[in-house]
C-alpha cells in the first residue's frame, strides 16, 4: 500500500491545502493529514476543530486520514510506516526552507519529500493572510472551502465581541 502525509498547521484548511491533498490522493493509496502542534502558536482554531474541518472537506476523497501529531513529522511517519511526505511549494522562496526540512528528514530517517508545485491560483495563498484579510472584512470565500468560510467568519465575530 503507498502511504504519504501532508503535513501542516491548517489554521484553517485552504483550497491551496486541499488542491495539494487532492492530488496526492490521486498518486497514494493513503494520504495521511498529519495536524502539527506548535505549543508557540495561538491558533484561531482547536486542533480539534482544525481535524474537523479536514476531515469534512476531503470526506468526498475516501482515502485520506487526518490526525494531529506533537513532535517530529519524521516520527510521525516511522510511527505508521509512510515513507513519503507531500509538500506543496507557492514560490523559490518555499524551496529554500522546505529543501532543508527534505534533507533533514531524510538524514534522520530516510524518509522521502516530493514537492509538488502549487497551482498558480493559489500562489500566494496562506492561512495567515487569509485570516488577516477576513479579519479587516476582506471577502475570503473563493479561497476556502464553504464550510471553512463560514466557521472563520463566525469565529472572527465570536472574538470581536
Amino acid at each position: 500500500m503507498r502511504r504519504a502525509v501532508c503535513p501542516g498547521s491548517f489554521d484553517p484548511i485552504t483550497n491551496g491545502h486541499l488542491d495539494i491533498i487532492e492530488r496526492a490522493s490521486r498518486l497514494y493509496d493513503v494520504v495521511h493529514v498529519a495536524v502539527l502542534i506548535n505549543k508557540n502558536k495561538q491558533g484561531m482554531f482547536t486542533i480539534e476543530e482544525r481535524i474537523g474541518l479536514i476531515e469534512e472537506t476531503t470526506a468526498k476523497l475516501g482515502n485520506v486520514q487526518v490526525e494531529s501529531h506533537n513532535g517530529l513529522l519524521v516520527d510521525f511517519c516511522r510511527e505508521r510506516g509512510i515513507p513519503a511526505i507531500i509538500k506543496g511549494l507557492r514560490a523559490v522562496s518555499d524551496f529554500d526552507y522546505e529543501l532543508q526540512m527534505a534533507q533533514m528528514n531524510h538524514g534522520l530517517t530516510g524518509v522521502e519529500t516530493l514537492f509538488v508545485p502549487t497551482s498558480p491560483t493559489y500562489s500566494f495563498l496562506s492561512s495567515t493572510l487569509v485570516k488577516e484579510v477576513a479579519s479587516l472584512g476582506g471577502d475570503v470565500s473563493h479561497l476556502l472551502p464553504a464550510t471553512v468560510h463560514r466557521r472563520l467568519v463566525d469565529r472572527i465575530a465570536e472574538r470581536s465581541g
